[in-house]
């Protein structure tokens, strides 16, 4: 008689792995289907988004929740996480006031104070009064004529590097620096993978694809699902959707209707010049979708940068966020996208696109513009659930019973929906009930640095991107 699984998770994109990994914690067996040959290969992350203040436009509630998810999984993950700040500013173009953003920090200060006296191992973001740090333009002027550090340890020394580079005038003052951390998507993938895979509980089948899967909950089984691969049929008693933008099409399978956007977006890869010390990520804000949506320069290890720039010639596309219709749950991309989603990109476009974005953040940085090409874009779609589009935090719904489909926006909300599995399944009667819960998870903590550093180089490679991407900008011990 073939094994009848608990949980039976379709997708290892950040969702499906850490659903996975919270479920072996406490010893619950699943089974993860993952097409492709390793795990987290979707919509690349590389912030915490901690509070969400890289979003002007979301309300002070999400950007509470993102905040305390961001603190939750950067605890799961520490060494995937770039302990270097961001830099926020407002162009003087733009209709976005500082002290709208100011107001939001202050608003972050105080729930972060909470989460701390909730908890004391949640100030990871550094002291609460060193959260953020305004700079006017005498301020600046100040920080100019001081020298470069090479491995800057206060925000004095972060911003001194960073304003050196970049034309100031351009921008509305004051500026700011927030601690808020960078993320790496290849080391929490190498670390999930390697704990999946040590673990007695969870099986993890990469490079396995779900052709079907059948309800059997009316046929009075042990179990309530069939997952059917080109291969073998899968038998599972809860099903977790957690295919990320595709979830559409297990729903149709299924026949159950929900509303949602799915949105094509990607990154830029740029090389450039040796610079005398590090810098923090840089943010310029701009109204999304206008030729001055927000420009992002991310560094990473020998001098490689991520680019966003929140334009149709960057970062979006025309077409590239689309809506269910009628009775068709899963929205579909054109055919151009859908190229792209398959690795199928254009060289000349690839080249076109990054060189706008080099441009693009070459306005705020006059030598940047020196930049090139440093490899294939990083790129993704990623779903919402309804019809807003600037929604950001996307968490878990259950359409029917021993049925859960993930929702996540932001890779930070991760977590959070993988402990409302486990309630919902403790509810349902699949498991007994967990008595003693942690925030730690054990088995991600008995992988070492070497075995992430390692399989995070691999991992980098292996998807045609420089090793150099796997790395942190500021070594951990």
């Amino acid at each position: 008689m073939s094994k009848i699984h608990n949980v039976g998770i379709i997708g290892g994109g950040v969702s499906g792995v850490v659903i996975a990994l919270q479920l072996a914690k406490y010893g619950i067996d699943n089974i993860v289907f993952e097409q492709e040959p390793s795990v987290v290969n979707g919509p690349p992350f590389c912030h915490l988004h901690a509070g969400g203040n890289l979003y002007p436009d979301i309300s002070d509630e999400q950007c509470r929740i993102l905040m305390k998810q961001s603190i939750e999984m950067a605890r799961l993950f520490p060494q995937s996480i770039d302990e270097r700040p961001t830099f926020i500013s407002i162009p003087k173009t733009e209709k976005y006031e500082v002290d709208t953003i100011e107001s939001r920090l202050e608003m972050l200060v105080s729930y972060y104070k909470e989460l701390i006296n909730e908890d004391p191992a949640n100030q990871i973001l550094g002291t609460p009064e060193e959260y953020y740090k305004l700079y006017n333009k005498a301020d600046l002027i100040t920080l100019t004529e001081r020298p470069t550090v090479k491995r800057p340890n206060t925000a004095d020394e972060w911003m001194t590097n960073a304003i050196k580079l970049i034309d100031y005038n351009q921008l509305k003052t004051p500026v700011i620096l927030v601690q808020e951390y960078g993320w790496n998507l290849f080391r929490l993938a190498a670390q999930a993978q390697l704990a999946l895979n040590k673990s007695e509980h969870c099986n993890l089948k990469t490079n396995t694809y779900v052709i079907d899967i059948k309800d059997v909950r009316k046929k009075n089984l042990d179990y309530n699902w069939e997952i059917c691969t080109k291969d073998k049929v899968y038998k599972v008693k809860y099903l977790v959707n957690s295919s990320g933008f595709k979830t559409g099409k297990f729903d149709e399978s299924l026949h159950l209707n929900s509303e949602r956007l799915i949105e094509f977006k990607a990154a830029y890869v740029s090389k450039w010049q040796p610079i005398p010390g590090l810098i923090p990520e840089l943010i310029f804000h701009g109204k999304r979708g206008t030729p001055h949506g927000m420009a992002q320069l991310t560094p990473y290890c020998d001098e490689y940068y991520q680019i966003h720039g929140m334009t149709e010639d960057i970062t979006l596309f025309e077409n590239g966020l689309v809506q269910s219709k009628g009775n068709a749950v899963q929205p579909e991309f054109n055919k151009s996208i859908t190229q792209k989603l398959h690795r199928d990109w254009k060289t000349d476009e690839i080249k076109s696109r990054t060189e706008n974005a080099i441009d693009f953040v070459g306005k705020f940085i006059p030598s940047f513009k020196s930049a090139t090409v440093g490899g294939p874009p990083m790129y993704g779609a990623q779903q919402i659930s309804g019809h807003d589009p600037s929604l950001r935090v996307g968490e878990v719904r259950f359409p029917s019973k021993s049925y859960a489909r993930s929702e996540i926006i932001k890779a930070s909300s991760a977590l959070t929906v993988a402990n409302q599995i486990l309630n919902k399944i403790q509810e349902e009667g699949i498991i007994i009930a967990i008595p003693n819960k942690s925030n730690q998870n054990e088995l991600l903590d008995s992988i070492s640095k070497h075995e992430i550093d390692v399989l995070a180089a691999k991992l980098a490679i292996e998807r045609g991107y420089p090793g150099a991407l796997s790395k942190l900008v500021i070594k951990k011990d």
